[in-house]
């Protein structure tokens, strides 16, 4: 009997951890739709003309932080 409370409780809580990974997931998508690439652009540059290439992507990804790594050196790249 305790065995199966186990196995129902676990299988709350995967169930549980995916509902919330998937919201997550979503907000992180709608969180990217209304962020302006070209700000973000834009607060590179100025970064860019006061700072070198690592202290500029650092304050852009602080400014940012829904910006991963990868995105902020592609922007860089652009610059």
């Amino acid at each position: 009997m305790s065995v199966l409370i186990v196995w129902v409780m676990g299988a709350a809580l995967l169930l549980i951890n995916i509902m919330l990974r998937t919201r997550i997931l979503r907000l992180e998508a709608r969180l990217k739709e209304l962020s302006n690439p070209k700000e973000q652009l834009a607060f590179l540059r100025q970064q860019a003309a006061q700072k070198e290439k690592v202290a500029a992507i650092k304050a852009l990804r602080k400014q940012y932080p829904e910006l991963s790594l990868i995105e902020a050196n592609k922007m860089w790249q652009h610059v």
